[in-house]
């Protein structure tokens, strides 16, 4: 998989390897990496809690069974905590992005595995998840590099399709689990009767407003497929805030926002507009020349011809 795409190369047709400038992917990684921090200390500082209960509530994820994880004692939480904190600031700086990114892809995919085997398993960090897995895979990308690059381009396009899958089997799980009950049942009024706020407990008065905001968010989960069709920087834009659009709205409505979610959506936007511009091309300056030398100038090389002397005038 090569790092850039020759000009005279055609451009690749297929939608895995479109390529993409690796400026997006600099700016996009910062982002990233400095997201990690938030995670630890304000999004899951819940998770620092397991290092302070009984061994015997560990019950490890199948991935932390096939791959014999350590056990999650205190001193294990700890070590993970500020390894992966201290990893995620130095690749933020885009140094040595392989060897870093794959440091806290691992630690970070550990830092899940103590979070979720307790009983409780999100499904709002997979696409975080896989962004982080998909970054070392780039190599080095600075923040004016415009330069397009198939090895960005398929790291964009799997941080997509999980976001796409993510909605997608949101939709499936809720007819799975809930069948119809769920979008003609009383699911949006029981959460906010729950976790409702200011901005949202209205909408308990107005009748069939929920049970169609039901229908409609179940039908545009099943249609996220359709987000995969994104070409052009303007649709990409659009999508990138609809969707984000939508999370702020549920976080007004119960309270409830899927950060990992978000940042990895962040991947969609077209950063290279805000960091690489494209410059014109400068002319090389030209002298002024004054009117006595320019009549004394060679018009065909540039350069000035010598002036006749006296003797050889006389002559």
């Amino acid at each position: 998989m090569s790092t850039s795409t020759s000009p005279s190369a055609p451009p690749p047709d297929r939608w895995w390897f479109r390529p993409v400038p690796l400026a997006r992917i600099a700016v996009f990684r910062a982002i990233a990496y400095l997201f990690v921090p938030v995670d630890v200390f304000l999004t899951t500082a819940w998770v620092k809690a397991h290092a302070d209960v009984p061994v015997e509530w560990y019950d490890p994820l199948l991935i932390g069974r096939l791959l014999d994880l350590p056990t999650p004692t205190h001193t294990v939480v700890v070590v993970v905590q500020w390894s992966l904190v201290l990893a995620a600031l130095a690749a933020a700086t885009g140094r040595a992005p392989r060897l870093l990114g794959t440091a806290v892809f691992l630690l970070y995919m550990e830092w899940m595995v103590i979070a979720m085997s307790y009983g409780k398993v999100d499904h709002d960090r997979i696409a975080y998840l896989v962004a982080l897995a998909v970054l070392p895979t780039i190599g080095r990308a600075r923040f004016r590099d415009r330069r397009p690059s198939e090895a960005a381009g398929w790291a964009m396009a799997a941080v997509l399709v999980t976001i796409m899958l993510t909605y997608f089997f949101a939709a499936w799980a809720k007819i799975r689990f809930g069948g119809l009950d769920w979008p003609t049942g009383a699911t949006l009024t029981r959460a906010l009767v729950r976790r409702g706020t200011d901005l949202s407990e209205w909408t308990l008065d107005v009748p069939y407003l929920l049970a169609t905001a039901q229908w409609v968010m179940l039908i545009l989960e099943f249609a996220a497929p359709l987000m995969l069709l994104v070409r052009s920087d303007r649709a990409r834009i659009a999508l990138a805030v609809f969707l984000l659009g939508f999370h702020v709205m549920v976080y007004a409505g119960v309270q409830i926002i899927f950060l990992p979610h978000c940042v990895a959506i962040l991947s969609i936007l077209p950063w290279e507009r805000l960091t690489a511009r494209r410059r014109a091309p400068t002319e090389p300056s030209v002298p002024e020349v004054s009117p006595a030398r320019a009549c004394c100038a060679d018009p065909a090389h540039g350069r000035r011809q010598s002036r006749p002397s006296s003797s050889s005038a006389a002559r």
